[in-house]
């Protein structure tokens, strides 16, 4: 028990001094999260058309009711929920529209392909179609050695093969969650600074 108590005793004697520089934690997340909701809120936005197009359409698409309604509410919600969370204001807030909407992508359209966003054969995620998509991504791989310019296209990276499940749609859901919980942070938040306002004593 005295090694116990001793271990709690240095614990809590390192970690309770990062209390005043917690608000980094929630920071890295908000910067993280910016430029995925901005840049897939703009895209809807910049072809919007087709947006509409893709969630009304059940034979192609996503089948959804009101699909301008909706387009327009995801494109919205992404692209003012990614300045919100830059800036840290309402930050649980606009945590729970973006929340839906990654449930909404993982479960209409990347639930029926599994785990994984990269087909890997390795991966405790992998399905019946990875081993498909691997033989696929090999026989591309041959036909661009034999015929393209293969150093040059894998110079900065291998070439992959793209299984859009909903390991991505996940990792988001979880870091708005946690920010649902914690908020923008000590900091560097504008939240932190209206709390303190506020909430003079």
């Amino acid at each position: 028990m005295k090694l116990v108590e001793n271990y709690y005793k240095l614990h809590n004697a390192i970690f309770n001094k990062t209390d005043l520089i917690s608000g980094l934690g929630p920071l890295a997340l908000r910067l993280f999260l910016f430029p995925v909701f901005w840049v897939a809120g703009t895209n809807k936005l910049n072809g919007f058309e087709d947006v509409v197009a893709w969630f009304g359409n059940s034979d192609w698409g996503l089948g959804l009711p009101f699909p301008e309604v909706m387009a327009g509410l995801a494109a919205g919600t992404e692209t003012i929920g990614a300045i919100l969370l830059l800036i840290g204001l309402a930050t649980r807030w606009i945590a729970i529209p973006l929340m839906v909407t990654m449930l909404v992508a993982i479960f209409a359209v990347h639930w029926e392909n599994g785990w994984q966003a990269i087909h890997d054969l390795n991966s405790w995620g992998a399905t019946e179609n990875t081993e498909v998509a691997v033989e696929r991504l090999s026989r591309a791989k041959s036909i661009l050695q034999e015929h393209g310019n293969y150093d040059w296209l894998t110079e900065k990276g291998s070439i992959a093969s793209l299984n859009n499940g909903i390991e991505f749609g996940v990792t988001y859901f979880v870091m708005l969650l946690a920010l649902f919980f914690s908020g923008g942070g000590k900091l560097f938040s504008v939240d932190y600074f209206l709390d303190k306002h506020f909430n003079k004593s």
